[in-house]
């Protein structure tokens, strides 16, 4: 059996916030503003997880609205939805990931975030793909008042 789940996020950037994406920090004079550190990728991956198993999403499990997640790493949160998977007896065959940014130029830091989400989930990097694009200077993601990311996830049941 597979399941297939797809994972999107949006962050507004904004001065005096550090940029992480797939819990890699990266030098920009803007970063990503939310409740947690606001790693798009992380939060877009955990999402698509969540969704490949009919299980929400990430605000069901860590609401914004609660003061325990503030300023939270993302990755930590990765690793425990990941948990919640393996759990129910799933594991992930491989991810398809894309970052929109106009700026910062993301591709030296691709492969850093790739092992860095590898490591969380103790799954091979060769399983992780992650792509970085523009909008062409269209809406607000092109103006780069925001980065936003969108990931699919294909997992296949492991337990008889």
């Amino acid at each position: 059996m597979i399941r297939i789940g797809n994972g999107y996020d949006l962050h507004r950037l904004v001065e005096g916030r550090k940029l992480i994406l797939g819990g890699v920090e990266i030098e920009h004079s803007l970063g990503l503003l939310g409740h947690s550190d606001a790693d798009v990728l992380t939060h877009s991956i955990m999402d698509a997880l969540l969704g490949a198993l009919s299980l929400g999403d990430i605000g069901h499990y860590f609401p914004p609205s609660d003061p325990q997640w503030a300023g939270a790493d993302s990755i930590k949160l990765l690793k425990e939805v990941y948990q919640l998977v393996l759990d129910r007896g799933w594991r992930v065959v491989n991810m398809d990931n894309v970052i929109v940014a106009e700026r910062p130029k993301l591709k030296p830091h691709l492969p850093a975030m790739i092992e860095s989400l590898a490591q969380a989930m103790k799954i091979n990097p060769d399983q992780i793909s992650v792509k970085a694009t523009t909008n062409e200077k269209l809406d607000a993601v092109g103006r780069e008042e925001a980065i936003c990311a969108y990931s699919v996830v294909l997992l296949e049941w492991v337990n008889d």
